[in-house]
């Protein structure tokens, strides 16, 4: 472990954040077309937009359930999705607002705002592909091999109603209610196909990008100095796009997302002595540096590639919350932890094993929701994601 400590401080950026699963700490690249709410991010490409795009400031998370087993309804919803979301990311209505008696085609709070970087990044989870023992939807023989459900972890706390589902769709915008009329539309637009499981809205972003000041998160760490950024796109290409011979070649050039809500116990953590904080993480908190003697249980030590097999997720998380903790009288808040990786199975649950083992983080946070989703490749104009797996 001596050795193994010297190699990361040796390799290390000596700035903030931190990098694997649990990770507190902390489309293909195409840029914004401008900064600020003007900016637009093309829902069309090789690449589903949200995932290697830079993080904007604002989620919105939401699950859904199919109440059929119709393919032909699962098609019509991912194409309505798709036309939804490409006029929304440049700032249109999804449909009229003078509609007379009828309900608008919109939900109408997103008039007169600018397209905030919007982008709209949609997911299937394994039960679209079996569910029950049954085979809903035909498309058992297409589950791609990395979409396997996830195995519980040491010390997981979860809650099946804020985990799982059919659909997953991440909405991410700079301006917060961009964000929420995009997912408010989407959910009005799945009806009754679809219905949401759950949802959560997201604010605080993790560093994703080298254009970007690197935030700090509800623990006061700054959080993505060493993630992924999305510039790297060698770096992209080896840790984050599918790829043959594990994924199909409907998945090819889509990502694995993981998604974790991760309660902090905000009550503990703020009695906790500053050096004790810095030990469990590895790092000063105000600089960001690697301490000189690393804990052999520091968080970012644990989560190294060091540590992995040389392995690294690209992580997209954000804070949230969610009123008070009774208990404690603190924050209920924490972090949706979003991470997008080649294939879980080498990356994200070998990572999360050894820090659910030994991390010294642990007895600050709880593990209370768990997701998975193959976000397939982006959509060529006038079609849909997911055309492949289901056309």
């Amino acid at each position: 472990m001596d050795s193994t400590r010297r190699n990361f401080l040796q390799s290390v950026s000596l700035g903030a954040g931190g990098v694997g699963a649990g990770q507190l700490l902390a489309r293909d690249n195409r840029p914004a077309a401008a900064s600020g709410g003007t900016g637009v991010v093309d829902f069309y490409g090789a690449h589903q937009a949200g995932i290697a795009t830079p993080a904007q400031e604002y989620l919105q998370f939401a699950s859904f359930d199919l109440t059929g087993n119709s393919l032909a309804d699962l098609r019509h919803l991912l194409q309505a999705w798709s036309d939804a979301a490409a006029l929304m990311s440049r700032g249109r209505p999804v449909g009229p607002l003078s509609t007379g008696s009828k309900p608008p085609a919109d939900t109408g709070e997103g008039v007169g705002l600018l397209p905030s970087e919007l982008t709209v990044t949609f997911g299937f989870g394994p039960t679209v592909f079996a569910s029950g023992g049954k085979d809903p939807f035909g498309l058992a023989a297409r589950r791609p091999k990395p979409l396997v459900n996830l195995p519980p972890f040491a010390g997981d706390a979860l809650d099946k109603r804020l985990g799982g589902g059919d659909l997953g769709v991440q909405v991410c915008a700079n301006d917060p209610q961009v964000a929420f009329h995009a997912v408010h539309d989407l959910i009005r637009i799945a009806r009754p196909i679809a219905v949401p499981r759950w949802l959560l809205a997201g604010f605080g972003r993790t560093g994703t990008s080298r254009r970007q000041v690197i935030p700090r998160n509800l623990m006061g760490f700054k959080d993505g100095t060493a993630n992924i950024m999305v510039e790297n796109a060698s770096a992209l290409k080896e840790f984050v796009w599918a790829s043959e011979p594990a994924s199909p070649a409907w998945m090819r050039g889509g990502s694995y997302l993981v998604v974790r809500r991760i309660q902090i116990l905000l009550g503990t953590w703020d009695g906790t002595g500053l050096t004790s904080q810095e030990q469990t993480i590895g790092r000063d908190k105000l600089a960001g540096t690697v301490l000189p003697a690393l804990p052999v249980n520091a968080h970012i030590l644990l989560s190294s590639p060091q540590l992995n097999g040389g392995q690294r997720i690209l992580r997209r998380g954000y804070s949230y919350l969610d009123g008070i903790d009774q208990a404690t009288g603190s924050p209920a808040a924490g972090l949706m932890f979003l991470c997008y990786q080649r294939d879980p199975r080498r990356q994200f649950i070998p990572i999360q094993r050894q820090l659910a083992g030994s991390d010294a983080l642990n007895k600050f946070v709880s593990h209370i929701g768990s997701a998975i989703f193959a976000c397939p490749p982006g959509a060529r104009p006038g079609g849909f994601v997911g055309e492949g797996l289901v056309q």
